[in-house]
């Protein structure tokens, strides 16, 4: 009876133990998945900064119009097979004048990231203001 008793604590401590690895390790990875989701995100923001917006030449410049608003791409982690986890950035750009005494033009720009793990879908946003360079 002892050793029955005793095999049976065994076996639950054990299946607890394994339980618990194997939800870390599906934490481990859903992690992984979001932080790349967000390096996605972030550089597709770094593309609209990059670009000139120039509102005091003539003619005035706005390269934020050039970069895509929707990209596809392939999230940047470690594959091997069939793992590939695809994403898709979408962007949108919000004209913005807080001022009208002189004008004063911004653009909130908000690009979200939406990428799918274990049938479930998730979305990383990054929403960040720009103003002309000057």
């Amino acid at each position: 009876m002892e050793t029955l008793l005793s095999m049976l604590i065994m076996g639950t401590v054990f299946s607890t133990v394994l339980l618990a690895y194997t939800h870390s390790s599906k934490r481990a990875e859903w992690s992984g998945m979001s932080l790349a989701a967000q390096a996605m995100a972030t550089r597709q923001m770094e593309q609209f900064f990059a670009a000139k917006w120039d509102t005091q030449s003539l003619p005035q410049v706005d390269q934020t119009t050039n970069v895509p608003l929707s990209v596809i791409s392939v999230l940047d982690l470690p594959v091997s097979g069939t793992n590939v986890v695809w994403a898709t950035n979408n962007a949108v750009i919000t004209n913005l004048t807080i001022s009208t005494n002189p004008v004063v033009n911004i653009k909130m720009i908000t690009v979200n990231t939406t990428w799918a793990f274990q049938g479930t879908v998730y979305t990383n946003k990054v929403v960040d203001y720009r103003s002309p360079d000057q």
